[in-house]
């Protein structure tokens, strides 16, 4: 087990100024461009692929950190550069993710090298989980994947939704129903291959912020796959259903659910992380601008009311930083999450990004408002985080259900 530790030690600062350095140069100033287009930051992409951030590798190596802090310390410094941009550089990593947690070794070497593609040729994948019913709802989920036995393949019919890469992306992972009658157990991940018929892109939503980020619905019309594309292989898919009708039958169905949700709770650190770079990047304009703002011949930062707003908003961001630390240390070190302290991370954060943003607009007064100055970039991509990976209202209800004892739904 890891000692922890308040301090990040030498390799780690090394690469935290690494990625700083590379979301000042790089990410911040296409940040404005790439919001203005609403389109995939390529060359950004192309441009982290050459140093070595858009790889599978990287992520890797940050993520058997022992001490847990290598994904948040990176998600913080990309999400300083910029939401939007970052969000396309880590979004490969969802479906990568997906295919690590729950591939053959077999399937892991033969698809994650094309979700990333090369320098010279990169490529995205998208990770499709959310339906136009079923959000935090995963219960409702309706795409379903029927085995087609006689020619070895899974039929995929359905729609999802909020798939950030749908459509663009060159290898697509896809959860998809196979057993209606088990819920969210009755549930697998299937890779949709590069130019597969039936897959198409929907709609492309043109959002509020993170808009350097694609997000698409991704539909799915007698797509068809072959056997080898059902993460984990059939085998393994058939005992995990025979057991999940055996624990149904027992009514042992509460403990697999919270064995899911710890997965969940291990996840939403990162999504903290990026809150807490978000929040940063406003705090610390508005830091700069009330020490070089004069107003009745002076800064106003000696004003109290603007001193203690920038106070409040330093203190929610470390406060918010250290329960993301917190919650990443626990999951690397199998600490059980008895009060839902990913969940708390994640909400802490999230909010805190909202609010910290909306104040450092309020400093800036109406430059602020204006899209002369980013804070108003960072306020649009700031609401996200109350939404995905599951709202903030979800948040509490695990964290209230945690402390009471009761299963979560």
């Amino acid at each position: 087990m890891a000692e922890f530790t308040m301090e990040l030690n030498d390799e780690q600062k090394e690469v935290r100024d690494w990625l700083h350095g590379f979301a000042a140069d790089v990410i911040r100033p296409a940040a404005a461009e790439w919001d203005e287009r609403e389109e995939t930051p390529w060359p950004v992409i192309q441009e982290a692929a050459k140093v070595g951030i858009y790889s599978l590798d990287f992520y890797a190596q940050q993520y058997f950190d022992p001490t847990g802090l290598g994904i948040p310390m990176a998600m913080e410094e990309l999400f300083w550069g910029d939401a939007g941009i970052a969000l396309s550089i880590v979004g490969t990593g969802l479906a990568a993710v997906g295919v690590l947690a729950n591939g053959t070794e077999e399937q892991i070497g033969t698809w994650i090298p094309q979700m990333y593609g090369d320098a010279g040729d990169v490529k995205v994948a998208a990770f499709c989980s959310s339906e136009p019913d079923a959000g935090s709802d995963v219960a409702s989920m309706r795409t379903r994947a029927v085995y087609d036995e006689a020619k070895d393949e899974w039929v995929l019919n359905g729609t999802k939704t909020w798939a950030t890469n749908g459509g663009i992306a060159n290898v697509h992972v896809v959860v998809a129903v196979v057993d209606p009658e088990l819920g969210s157990k009755g549930h697998a991940s299937f890779i949709v291959p590069p130019n597969t018929p039936g897959l198409s892109q929907g709609q492309k939503f043109k959002k509020h912020g993170i808009r350097a980020s694609h997000t698409a619905e991704v539909v799915l019309e007698d797509a068809r796959v072959p056997g080898s594309c059902l993460l984990g292989g059939k085998e393994k898919l058939d005992e995990r259903l025979a057991r999940a009708r055996e624990r149904a039958k027992a009514g042992d169905g509460e403990r697999v659910k919270n064995a899911a949700m710890a997965t969940f709770e291990a996840s939403r650190p990162a999504v903290g992380a990026m809150a807490v770079g978000t929040a940063r990047a406003a705090y610390e304009v508005a830091l700069d601008y009330a020490k070089t703002r004069e107003q009745f011949g002076r800064p106003i930062i000696d004003n109290q009311g603007v001193a203690f707003q920038l106070a409040d908003m330093r203190t929610s961001i470390d406060a918010a930083r250290l329960l993301v630390w917190r919650a990443s240390w626990m999951a690397v070190n199998g600490k059980p999450f008895t009060a839902a302290e990913g969940s708390m991370s994640k909400l802490f954060a999230s909010e805190t990004a909202k609010k910290v943003t909306a104040e450092a607009i309020q400093i800036l007064g109406g430059n602020g408002y204006t899209r002369e100055y980013p804070v108003e970039r960072m306020h649009r991509d700031a609401a996200i985080y109350t939404i995905f990976e599951g709202t903030s209202e979800i948040q509490r209800l695990v964290i209230a259900r945690t402390l009471a004892g009761m299963p979560i739904r």
